[in-house]
């Protein structure tokens, strides 16, 4: 096991700007994403961070932009580190295996997110209202069932220490515009529709997941991250029951954690325990490995 990063120190390279789990540098013509160790849960980072995080959400990043080439453009440039900028060697050690130098893209205000089963918040707001973010449901849908149709539910970027909101579909035209609002719709469930194929092949369940778009030159680039076990709910098939929570290869491990200590969802966030930081660590290694079939290099 490596040790944890939990934030980065890059002396001779701009100042970053810090997100919930990455810290990006502007290199000028180029940004330099790199993905610390660091844990968020309800909008919230933990005190602790979880040894390799970074680098196992990079390595499946880097397998689901492969498996997208074809179906969207996306921001990458390259994530060898020897190919970096020349002020980037002194920190290849760090940078190796959780870095990805890209394209400077403007991000949309929107998030995109799709939801394939009916569970977390969507499940609580169809309990109370019959819905999903605003989009009717049939009656008697079960807690983890899958949706008649994947749904396109936008929500708001929040700083850091806030939450997300989400939004109708309408709302999100008003912020992005009526056409790029579409076209992020049908790229996100083209995306998840072709994830959700690959990873079943694999034993895998993608119940729902969160993509960002920037533009470059007025197109659609895929950013961020792609179907990882931060942006997605990810459930072995094996032990997949509707009617109940499920077990999980993400973080919702933590999010049971902190609910059951019932923690209030607001900064500070406790420090979470040596075995929950241990197991949350294997069940991220569990996913990088069924996805792309090769053991993780410790």
């Amino acid at each position: 096991m490596s040790s944890a990063i939990f934030e980065t120190h890059f002396p001779s390279l701009p100042a970053p700007k810090r997100g919930k789990v990455r810290d990006m540098y502007d290199l000028g013509d180029a940004m330099l994403m790199v993905a610390s160790d660091r844990l968020s849960a309800f909008d919230v980072v933990m005190p602790n961070p979880v040894p390799d995080k970074g680098k196992v959400l990079t390595q499946i990043s880097l397998f689901w932009f492969g498996q997208m080439e074809g179906l969207v453009e996306n921001h990458i440039i390259t994530s060898d580190v020897s190919k970096y900028p020349a002020v980037c060697k002194p920190y290849a050690d760090d940078l190796a295996g959780r870095s990805i130098l890209v394209k400077k893209a403007k991000p949309l205000a929107v998030e995109c997110v799709v939801r394939g089963y009916i569970t977390g918040s969507g499940w609580k707001d169809y309990q109370k209202t019959g819905s999903v973010c605003g989009i009717e449901l049939p009656q008697g849908l079960q807690e983890s069932e899958k949706l008649p149709q994947a749904l396109f539910t936008p929500s708001t970027k929040a700083e850091q220490g806030l939450h997300d909101e989400n939004i109708s579909f309408e709302e999100a035209a008003k912020i992005v515009g009526q056409k790029v609002a579409e076209q992020i719709r049908d790229l996100s469930l083209a995306i998840y529709e072709r994830g959700v194929a690959l990873a079943g092949s694999k034993g895998i369940i993608i119940a729902d997941t969160k993509f960002e778009f920037g533009l470059l030159d007025d197109r659609l680039i895929l950013i961020d991250e792609v179907l990882t076990p931060d942006s997605s709910r990810f459930w072995p098939k094996e032990t997949y029951k509707v009617g109940q929570g499920q077990e999980s290869f993400d973080k919702q491990f933590v999010r049971d954690y902190l609910l059951g200590i019932k923690w209030g969802k607001k900064p500070p966030a406790p420090v979470l325990p040596d075995e929950v930081v241990a197991k949350t660590r294997e069940k991220y290694i569990q996913a990088l490995e069924r996805l792309t079939g090769h053991r993780y290099g410790l």
